[in-house]
């Protein structure tokens, strides 16, 4: 079964959306965030709910992911499968008829393939981004909404990963490492910030 701190994170979102008056709806869109996450929207919406997603291995959660991102950069850029297919070939070194059956969801890339695939994608997380469960796969993407939001308003907001503080930085650590440099820097003094919130509030 898929453990993480996702479950206090929405609650904790929950409560920041009513302090505010946010469209819980537009917030947390599932549209978006499937599209961020490359998850099928209904796992987004049954996860954004509380449910348990579909149980699934490793190899169909790199098929699905890796067919959603080539399923959207087709319909944004106009491309063809050809043409996607051809620019995985010249960057990644590899023969166009395998670029169109990973791209189609028939394949599994090997690691060092996948690592050429997250530079390809431009996906954040690096492999993870493939691999990780859908519940880690969506609270990553709720700790990025938080961290942007927070240095946007130029203010702490009060939603962390978990209560737990070692949880809060493992998880961050193994999610946040292939982050750009500015963009780690803005999450880490996010999550900083926000666990010190959490222990003054713990001592009132």
């Amino acid at each position: 079964m898929e453990s993480t701190p996702l479950p206090e994170t929405l609650r904790r979102l929950d409560a920041l959306i009513q302090q505010e008056g946010l469209d819980r709806s537009e917030f947390l869109s599932p549209r978006r965030l499937a599209v961020r996450t490359a998850l099928p929207e209904s796992v987004v919406r049954t996860l954004l709910r509380g449910g348990q997603p579909p149980v699934e291995t490793v190899n169909e959660r790199v098929r699905s992911r890796i067919k959603a991102l080539a399923d959207d950069r087709l319909a944004h850029t106009g491309q063809r499968m050809s043409d996607l297919a051809g620019g995985i070939s010249r960057q990644l070194g590899v023969s166009a008829f395998w670029a169109r059956q990973v791209c189609a969801g028939a394949k599994v890339p090997s690691v060092e393939l996948l690592h050429g695939l997250v530079d390809f994608f431009g996906v954040e997380g690096g492999e993870a981004f493939f691999t990780a469960p859908a519940s880690e796969a969506l609270h990553r993407e709720l700790l990025s909404m938080v961290a942007a939001r927070s240095a946007t308003e130029g203010r702490p907001t009060a939603v962390v990963a978990s209560s737990r503080h070692d949880d809060v930085r493992g998880f961050a650590l193994r999610q946040a490492r292939n982050l750009p440099e500015e963009r780690w820097n803005v999450l880490n003094a996010t999550l900083k910030a926000l666990l010190e919130l959490d222990d003054q509030e713990e001592d009132r």
